[in-house]
């Protein structure tokens, strides 16, 4: 047991004195050993970023504390990226010799970096990461050890304490500038806390920062506000993409960074109070969420990042539990979840944000509710995706409606339609109209057809066709681009009587809400839809309703027309302006005329048509003032092409 002893004692002692040695030799050389760490920087940067550091003096102060003075980089033929006048950091003994740079202390005055952007180029495009390199694109990327690898560096070189004076950061994107600076940021035992003066060319404010922050262990709690009380406009983001947004408060905190084998785990929060957005993609108006919070779980693996479950996000009163997952295996599968947990629906009116849904101003409402969503689909099979969506009610009933008079439809009403933000001219739904024809008065070919084209499955759903929605979903991801629409005749109906024509997500959502309130609290009936739905949709250029329609056409009443005038109609539903491009000449382009006789089949398959209906005559002629369209009173054939009958969708009546 002694003898062991004197061994481990005269280890310690041999390890004591290598220690020091170690530490001479490094005091000793440290000048040569930093000049030679200059120089293999300054190489590296001319040859691997085409760039030159300027340093006029550099040399130890103490044993670990680094002096610089007149720091420069610049890039060829560009401008100057940063500057710094003078530089004092201490660094660890053991990452300055292996190159693995960790600060411990960081004091910078007098200093500016500059990016500039411009039609030829950028100062800074050479430190940006190349396509082909740890790019979240690489079907090679390890995305969990790309992610620490990154956190790491980043952690490294933010110094543990930090007093910088006078700096300044600027952003030039082709003239668009943004200018942040500084007088005094400090970071003094995890303390943090600064003022950053902030400059457009449409504002200038002062923003606060303060908190904690622990470079080393990666953690962080940051609070961002306005140093003169109101709100914080976010710079760059409006003058370039057109979307003005502001903020009262942000809460950023990140307490977890975990590696775990080949999982990174990352978990914090972050809140935002009286967050203003305003975009013409997605509200007319300013949108405003007054209290956001989220509680978030991202992960990254071998070869997917996703928001993990235990992930919740509250908007006010509505909580709800995202998970999000891009994975890249053969192919590349995403995968959405949603859940709303049981909530009363008067606490989901109420924290609605204000300026998206002004239809839903002054509801009231009573019961609970709560609602599921999945999807996911393998980019290389379109045609497996998964989607589906439910909604559980427990007493749940409207007690008083909002700005939207829902109620309207069951009545007389005069309509006027939105093109281009200008109301067309009025058009009365009833019967004090003479163009006004009832569901009994229309032909029921017309019927037929229009739900076909249309709205298959129109008296089966309650508003929204899932099937129809997820081959939608599946027809534009497989084509790469915008091919066919998922709405239904109630979508359409609610979105001419209720809703401007603006296409932004506002609409869209409120669109879909006010379409589940009618629907589901069978305000209206389906006949009664499907009457109006007649009576006011656009048929032509400034023809409105079944009866102009009929007219403009085929100099008919409505209950007159044909099976093939019938298919015709219920073609040009969807560009009623642009009817004329379907013909060429005196015919029919084949592109249209072939869908016409597949719906025809698909009518006789489904039991909606009679064999001798089908078999009718293949003419229909166009005699009405349309003809002046198409410089001929023309006889346009249907004719009769072999479709495999295997090929035909399935559809509900």
């Amino acid at each position: 047991m002694r003898i062991r002893k004197q061994k481990i004692v005269l280890a310690l002692k041999i390890l004591v004195v290598f220690f020091v040695l170690a530490i001479g030799t490094f005091y000793y050389f440290r000048e040569d050993i930093l000049r030679k760490v200059i120089d293999k920087v300054s190489a590296k940067l001319v040859t691997e970023y085409d760039c030159k550091i300027n340093i006029k003096y550099a040399k130890f102060d103490g044993l670990t504390t680094v002096v610089l003075k007149e720091v420069s980089l610049v890039p060829n033929k560009a401008d100057t990226l940063a500057k710094f006048k003078d530089i004092k950091t201490s660094l660890s003994i053991w990452g300055f010799v292996t190159g693995d740079i960790q600060l411990g202390s960081l004091q910078a005055k007098e200093g500016f970096i500059h990016l500039i952007k411009t039609k030829d180029g950028s100062n800074y495009q050479a430190f940006l990461p190349e396509k082909s390199k740890d790019t979240i694109s690489d079907a090679t990327t390890n995305y969990a050890k790309l992610a620490y690898k990154l956190l790491n560096k980043v952690s490294n070189l933010v110094p543990t304490d930090l007093d910088i004076e006078n700096f300044q950061f600027v952003f030039d994107d082709n003239g668009t500038i943004s200018t942040l600076s500084t007088d005094k940021l400090v970071l003094d035992d995890e303390d943090l806390e600064t003022v950053i003066l902030i400059k457009t060319k449409a504002f200038t404010q002062k923003l606060k920062i303060k908190g904690t922050a622990d470079p080393r262990n990666k953690e962080a709690d940051l609070q961002f506000s306005n140093f003169d009380k109101g709100k914080i406009n976010i710079p760059y983001i409006d003058e370039k993409y057109g979307i003005v947004s502001s903020f009262n408060s942000i809460q950023i905190n990140v307490e977890n960074i975990d590696m775990d084998g080949n999982e990174l785990r990352i978990d914090g929060a972050t809140s935002v109070t009286n967050l203003i957005v305003n975009h013409p993609k997605i509200a007319k108006n300013d949108v405003i969420l007054k209290n956001v919070k989220m509680d978030y779980k991202f992960l990254f693996g071998e070869n997917f990042v996703a928001v993990d479950e235990g992930t919740v996000v509250e908007l006010n009163k509505i909580i709800v539990h995202p998970y999000l997952k891009y994975e890249k295996d053969k192919s590349k599968i995403y995968t959405l979840k949603v859940h709303i947990p049981e909530m009363e629906a008067q606490d989901f009116i109420t924290s609605l944000p204000d300026g998206l849904f002004n239809n839903f101003k002054g509801m009231e409402a009573e019961g609970s509710f709560d609602y599921t969503m999945n999807f996911k689909m393998d980019k290389s099979r379109p045609w497996a995706l998964t989607f589906n969506s439910k909604i559980n009610k427990s007493g749940l009933k409207i007690l008083k409606y909002g700005k939207a008079n829902l109620s309207k439809i069951n009545s007389d009403f005069e309509y006027a339609a939105l093109i281009n933000d200008k109301l067309q001219r009025p058009i009365f739904v009833g019967k004090k109209n003479p163009d006004y024809y009832t569901l009994a008065k229309i032909s029921p070919y017309l019927k037929k057809a229009v739900i076909t084209f249309e709205d298959p499955n129109f008296y089966k759903h309650k508003g929204f066709d899932i099937n129809a929605f997820r081959a939608s979903m599946v027809k534009n991801m497989s084509s790469n681009r915008f091919e066919r629409g998922g709405s239904t005749i109630s979508m359409q109906l609610i979105k001419n009587l209720f809703l401007k024509r603006e296409k932004t997500i506002s609409r869209k959502v409120e669109e879909i809400l006010l379409v589940y309130l009618i629907e589901n609290n069978q305000i209206v009936s389906k006949d009664r839809m499907l009457e109006v739905y007649f009576n006011i949709i656009e048929w032509g250029p400034d023809v409105y309703g079944i009866g102009e329609a009929s007219r403009f056409y085929f100099q008919k009443t409505p209950d007159k027309l044909s099976v093939n005038e019938c298919m015709f109609l219920a073609s040009i539903v969807p560009m009623p302006r642009r009817f004329m491009n379907q013909f060429d000449g005196a015919s029919w382009k084949s592109k249209f005329s072939n869908r016409a006789f597949y719906m025809k089949k698909l009518m006789l398959k489904n039991g909606i048509i009679t064999p001798e209906e089908m078999d009718s005559s293949s003419y229909f002629g166009i005699s009405g003032a349309a003809r002046t369209y198409l410089n001929s009173n023309v006889a346009i054939p249907i004719p009769e092409v072999e479709i495999d009958s295997t090929s035909i969708e399935e559809f509900e009546f």
